[in-house]
């Protein structure tokens, strides 16, 4: 197969991989955020404690987490069929991969939560902060680098599932391997799909930790300008005594 022959397939293959991941992410973070949050707060010493709903909610996870892709895909088709009236084609995939990717990322927004320090979630209160001024002003801010972090590992995981998803007729570079990679033996279109999923899934990576690490010095350059307002103060009030005299 030639290069010419191979473009189309490959353009249209990456723009279905970036609509299915794109969806998918969207719904990952609409779904795993919330989730993640209520299982920290409705934990033990949580602001919303709650052992009945922190089970259930965990155990809920805990499923989606531990089904095989591929597993949850063929059980989830009367469920995308019902949402989408198709099984086969990008949207179809959407449907399994957003309920593959929200309790991965949830997890991933408790653990950057929970790491949030407990001293500043008490000055908000302290101040007279309900807990959603908690959740908005302290964990949220606090725990950003973490979820972005969190964030880029659930997209590159997508990746590789829609990948996978290609094995059902999803659509993507998946199928456009198995299909002319693996059905004709085409060596040469196998090998330029391996190498546009590398480079896709690098310039996720890059982007991702790029954008935790602007948001890492921005945040530690903002907690550090009242400290060095506190330390600046006691400077001055020594130096006028000192002109007096």
């Amino acid at each position: 197969m030639t290069w010419a022959e191979m473009q189309p397939l490959l353009t249209q293959a990456v723009w279905d991989t970036l609509y299915m991941v794109g969806l998918a992410t969207l719904v990952s973070v609409a779904g795993g955020l919330p989730l993640g949050i209520l299982l920290v707060l409705t934990d033990r010493g949580g602001l919303l404690r709650n052992a009945f709903v922190n089970k259930v909610v965990g155990a809920v996870v805990n499923v989606g987490r531990s089904l095989p892709f591929l597993i949850l895909m063929v059980a989830l088709i009367p469920f995308t069929r019902l949402v989408v009236g198709t099984t086969i084609g990008a949207e179809a995939a959407v449907v399994p991969l957003a309920v593959g990717a929200v309790p991965f990322f949830a997890r991933l927004v408790e653990t950057a939560v929970r790491e949030v320090d407990h001293g500043l979630v008490e000055a908000v209160q302290a101040m007279g902060g309900s807990t959603w001024t908690v959740v908005r002003k302290a964990l949220l801010p606090e725990s950003l680098p973490s979820v972005v972090s969190g964030l880029t590992t659930t997209v590159v995981t997508l990746v590789g599932y829609s990948a996978m998803a290609g094995a059902i007729g999803a659509g993507g570079l998946g199928d456009l391997a198995i299909r002319y990679g693996y059905q004709r033996f085409e060596t040469g279109l196998m090998l330029v799909t391996v190498a546009v999923l590398i480079v896709l899934v690098t310039l996720i990576q890059l982007a991702g930790d790029l954008a935790a690490r602007s948001l890492s010095h921005r945040g530690r350059s903002e907690s550090a300008a009242p400290r060095l307002r506190l330390l600046r103060a006691p400077a001055r009030a020594g130096a006028e005594p000192a002109k007096a005299s």
